[in-house]
């Protein structure tokens, strides 16, 4: 199934047919990519050649009296961390190698990463400025087109104010970037601020910081080697997350591991599985619940850790007991037998985790999926140990260190909210008056506001004014590093896309905003540097953090993020202020000093103790690290954790070794322990069956730390609460100044997350104690729209008959926009759309490409590996519509009247009812080539239709997450 031998014969003739035509008539390199199929290098296996024609390859030596210096950066695709070592020789990139001594890849890289030299010497990509005149790209200076685009910002801001402009990000900056961008968009005066995270991981973010505190993956990559049960539900690290791969199955072959996929389709991982769970799409709680309901009727939670560590267990209990092995088999479709086997595994089979990504998140209800995780994490005891956790498969290379520094529409860096002392929090490390800054608002309502998410910006481009709740709707997007075909509704998104006033792409390559229109002026196109371009920080899913170093200097025109952002504050008039204590050199930043800032204020995550010097130093030193635990057990670095995981607490002098697992209580605070946060309030008030309340403690019971001091549950630290316990002593005269400076009148509610000296937190410490306190995680999140996960079936769901009894939360205003999706979901069961569109629609990723696809597709070793957009279609479904492996289809959506032209590929990956897409492609829109919109030899070598234009309305209530794993679509032949 995984590998179709009837496929790979056909292609042999096929690569042989192309070979010859080739070096006959001269076809061109696209041609000969379109009719090969297979890799080049691959031909001598393939016998489409005498071997006598086929040569070893072999790099050529540097220029002769070069000077070769080799430079380590980190891979620029998902975000598993792995080291690319260059060889660099008279400013070129001459040679690459994976980074031997890495403990992160261990001298491994996927396909994507073997061929990630070519992002940058790729042919591909934007050479200059462009500017769209009359429907022709036209070149112009960068100095034009930054005053220019300041321009028409500024015309903008004065008539529709300053949220009508849209600073969309990205997780391909490095943290410091990030960091930028963000800053950036609180100067210009908004909140409209986001990035990818919002379309993989917001309801991961949203979902576990609301379960124990932090919202991110607990443990490491290669600390799942511990494990002796790995549940995968919603993801698929063979070909998402590759290099992981090596550290789950070999920890699954030493520890005779329990290896479960549940997933809707046989994906590479699942060929792996010792145990594989097919669920109908959508129907995740349901499977969780129904693992849960076996768990408690035969007595298998942990009741110690629940009675120690959760808070409201007991209300996850009266909702698990509706989840019959019956009602579970009759929604998902999976067996209660099997489901019961499973159960027993994951709660004796320990230590046991639980692995997930998109499959899991990118739903209507993905917060309250994520929540529902937890929580069998939870009653299992399954969390802050080694080889367990809820280990987050993240997508790009830095989409944790993107969210993590703010690239979101509810915070500030590093988590600090919207609110007034959030505000007043950064205004003090960035030594900016705090009523400047709200000058630069509408008012302090919108100041404090989220803003719209990236999912909805183009609704906030054509809903009316009056639905839009903001002084008007959105007439600007200034889009970095971020794909126009990743969101859902495209049809919709292209109408918004010709609504703006102005479009600025800023992309190493033309992106999908690009074509994805009629748009015939207003747009420009600044070529971005590579990753690999720029110094700078990225941080893992594991929440390590590494430094990557110049490769190389920009080519062609191209200029590094940071210095783009400098040169468009200083035309807006506020790079004095923005920059005032950040060197800048030649219009660029220093990323160093930018990381320094970020240490000055990253209390709140623990981003304060990875200096520049630390992180470099890891970098130098990769060999002393463990690969089992990442410590460096000698060398400079010795005792530290490899990348200095969040939260590295304290100044750097401190010399915190980071955390590599949270809430890990076997270890002291100081060696890098933790307790669950007591974020959520010392005490609960419930309501009794009798109308009376009780008070409920939700600080730690009976559980603590390792040399903890306080041998129980605690509150987080404040000035006031070190002076109750005596230790406001323990503080340098230097401390209490800046902690009573920060304080003014209010001196004691100065806590560990505001206090800049790192005075609280370091005494926390010095006693054995976490400075976010010691308290309970949360089964019942009682802030959130469904405090215990229910199922609520898809917006567009398969199964009409069950929306009745799980329907879609109601209508409401979230994020500034409308949120209809109660009035979709019955408008498509009223008119029986799961009848004229059957067959439930889901996406994912292919090992080749990844994100939009731009620049991978615009590569030509990995161009060659997967040249057609297609979808994947079970035996029974294709036989029924006449459907042939490998012919054209037309794949209609069940909304705006979408359709679009791929390949068919029959199999029995996915089961029947169930087709499936990769995400990567765009470049065809509705059956249409858009090559010809694309500037002149930057057209991407692979061109595709998105499976987006085919997704629909749906959307998470708590985060704005889209749902494009779970709709539906109708396949014909072409």
């Amino acid at each position: 199934m995984l590998i179709k031998r009837t496929e790979r014969q056909a292609r042999r003739g096929t690569l042989a047919g192309a070979l010859q035509s080739n070096s006959d008539s001269g076809v061109d390199r696209r041609a000969f990519l379109r009719r090969s199929g297979v890799v080049a290098g691959g031909l001598a296996t393939l016998g489409a050649l005498p071997l006598t024609s086929v040569r070893k390859a072999e790099a050529a030596p540097p220029p002769a009296g070069a000077q070769v210096t080799i430079r380590k950066n980190v891979c620029t695709h998902c975000s598993v961390g792995c080291t690319v070592i260059a060889e660099v020789a008279n400013g070129v990139w001459i040679g690459q190698e994976p980074g031997w001594d890495s403990p992160i890849n261990r001298g491994s890289h996927c396909a994507k990463g073997a061929a990630t030299r070519e992002l940058v010497h790729g042919d591909r990509r934007l050479k200059y400025p462009m500017k769209l005149v009359n429907g022709q790209w036209t070149r112009l200076s960068w100095d034009q087109a930054i005053n220019e685009i300041g321009d028409k910002l500024m015309e903008i801001r004065q008539k529709s104010g300053p949220e009508s402009v849209y600073w969309l990000g990205s997780a391909k900056f490095t943290n410091e970037g990030a960091y930028l961008n963000r800053k950036f968009a609180a100067f210009w005066g908004t909140n409209n601020s986001d990035h990818q995270a919002r379309i993989c991981h917001s309801t991961t973010v949203a979902g576990v910081a609301n379960t124990w505190g932090y919202g991110a993956m607990t443990n490491s990559y290669t600390d799942i080697r511990n494990t002796k049960t790995l549940l995968f539900l919603g993801g698929n690290p063979a070909e998402a997350h590759p290099v992981s791969l090596q550290h789950l199955l070999e920890g699954k072959e030493l520890n005779r591991a329990n290896f479960i996929v549940a997933d809707p389709r046989l994906t590479r991982t699942a060929a792996h599985a010792t145990e594989y769970v097919r669920l109908r799409p959508g129907t995740d709680i349901p499977v969780l619940w129904g693992l849960l309901w076996h768990i408690f009727k035969n007595g298998w939670e942990d009741k110690e850790f629940i009675e120690q560590r959760v808070y409201g267990m007991d209300d996850v209990r009266k909702e698990v007991e509706k989840w019959t092995p019956e009602e579970v088999e009759r929604v998902s479709g999976v067996p209660g037998a099997q489901l019961k086997r499973v159960a027993e595994m994951f709660a004796k089979d320990k230590p046991s985790c639980l692995i997930w990504a998109m499959g899991q998140t990118q739903h209507t209800m993905g917060t309250a999926n994520v929540r529902a995780s937890c929580i069998l994490l939870l009653a299992t005891g399954n969390v802050g140990k080694p080889g367990t956790g809820a280990n987050i498969f993240r997508g790009h290379t830095n989409v944790q260190g993107a969210t993590d520094l703010g690239l979101d529409v509810v915070t500030l860096p590093l988590y600090y909210g919207l609110a007034e002392g959030a505000w007043k929090h950064w205004c003090r490390v960035w030594e900016v008056d705090y009523d400047w800054m709200l000058s630069r608002f509408a008012d302090k309502k919108m100041m404090e506001t989220s803003g719209i998410p990236s999912t909805r910006w183009f609704d906030a481009t054509l809903l009316p004014k009056e639905q839009v709740a903001q002084a008007d709707n959105l007439k600007a997007m200034i889009v970095m590093g971020h794909g126009g075909n990743t969101v859902t509704r495209m049809p919709e998104a292209a109408k918004g896309i010709e609504k703006l006033d102005l479009l600025v792409v800023a992309d190493p390559h033309p992106t999908t905003w690009a074509v994805l229109s009629e748009r015939k002026n207003g747009t420009y196109l600044l070529p971005i540097a590579t990753s690999y371009e720029t110094n700078g920080s990225r941080t893992a899913s594991n929440r390590a953090i590494q430094w990557g170093e110049q490769i190389v200097k920009p080519i062609f025109e191209s200029k590094d993020d940071n210095e783009v952002m400098y040169l468009l504050a200083k035309k807006l008039g506020f790079a004095d202020k923005m920059f005032k204590n950040i060197k800048v050199e030649n219009n660029l930043p220093v990323a160093e000093d930018v990381l320094r800032e970020i240490n000055r204020g990253g209390w709140s995550t623990g981003y304060c103790g990875q200096s520049p010097e630390r992180l470099k130093l890891h970098m130098a030193n990769q060999k002393d690290f463990d690969m089992r635990t990442q410590k460096a057990m000698s060398g400079p670095a010795q005792g530290d954790y490899y990348g200095l995981p969040w939260p590295c607490w304290g100044t750097p002098e401190f010399k915190h070794p980071g955390t590599p697992l949270l809430y890990n209580t076997t270890l002291s605070i100081k060696e890098g322990g933790g307790t669950f946060r007591a974020r959520f309030g010392i005490e609960r008030e419930e309501k009794l069956p009798d109308g009376t309340t009780r008070k409920v403690s939700l600080l730690g019971n009976g559980y603590y730390s390792k040399d903890s001091e306080i041998k129980d549950g605690y509150p987080e630290f404040t000035y006031g609460g070190l002076k109750k316990l005596g230790w406001d002593n323990n503080l340098t005269a230097a401390e209490k100044t800046v902690i009573e400076r920060i304080g003014g009148n209010n001196a004691d509610g100065v806590s560990w997350a505001t206090d800049l000296s790192g005075g609280i937190q370091r005494v926390a410490i010095e006693h054995g104690c976490v400075p976010y306190g010691n308290g309970k995680a949360r089964a019942n999140a009682w802030n959130l729209p469904d405090p215990i996960p229910v199922h609520r079936e898809p917006i567009y769901s398969p199964r009409p008959e069950l929306v009745a009894k799980y329907p879609t939360l109601p209508d409401a205003t979230q994020f500034r926009v409308p949120n209809v999706g109660f009035s979709v979901q019955k408008a498509a069961v009223d008119k029986g759309l799961a009848n004229e569109f059957p067959l439930i629609l889901t996406s994912g990723r292919l090992v080749e490409y990844e994100g939009g696809g731009e620049e991978t597709r615009s590569n030509k070793w990995l161009a060659e590996l997967q040249q057609d957009m297609f979808i994947e279609i079970n035996p029974a479904d294709a036989a029924a519509r006449g459907i042939k492996d490998g012919s054209w289809v037309w794949v209609t959506g069940a909304a705006n009247n979408s359709k679009a032209r791929m390949k068919a590929l029959v199999t029995e990956r996915v089961g029947k009812g169930v087709s499936w897409c990769p995400f990567h492609f765009a470049g065809w829109f509705e059956g249409a080539d858009q090559r010809w919109k694309y500037p002149q030899g930057t057209d991407p070598v692979v061109l595709g239709e998105s499976v987006n234009t085919l997704t629909t309305y749906g959307y998470d209530p708590v985060t704005g997450m889209q749902e494009p794993k779970a709709t539906l679509c109708q396949i014909r032949a072409a």
